[in-house]
């Protein structure tokens, strides 16, 4: 079961009146995620790859100053697309589930693209079937 391991600085901008870290912050920090992992399986001529779907789900607060970290896989690689999972940690507690659909994407063409096989097989063993 491979993941890749990314770790969050929370910021204090991060958080509202009363030192929860605001619901949005969650999104950055997936989007953070995303493209370390990116970045950690390609390098800059992986081409266009854009955000088409992103869905949280919150499990507990988090607090200004907790130790954050996620971690990120593959669940399912489509024609064009890419599922993604991930799992936000604070305190090595699970604080939320995150599902993106990641797109291979023309901008010329303006449409999706399909995925290069050099690509899936680069994402391939990062997969980690929903049960």
């Amino acid at each position: 079961m491979a993941r890749h391991r990314t770790h969050v600085q929370t910021r204090f901008g991060d958080t509202d009146a009363l030192g929860h870290v605001n619901n949005a912050s969650f999104a950055a920090y997936a989007e953070l995620g995303r493209l370390e992992f990116v970045h950690h399986l390609f390098d800059q001529s992986v081409g266009t790859i854009i955000l088409a779907s992103l869905y949280l789900d919150f499990r507990r607060q988090v607090k200004f100053r907790e130790p954050v970290h996620l971690e990120t896989w593959v669940s399912k690689i489509g024609t064009s697309s890419v599922t993604l999972r991930q799992v936000i940690y604070a305190s090595n507690e699970r604080a939320a589930d995150v599902r993106s659909v990641v797109v291979y994407f023309d901008y010329q063409a303006n449409r999706p693209r399909e995925l290069p096989p050099e690509i899936r097989a680069t994402l391939e063993p990062w997969v980690e079937s929903e049960a």
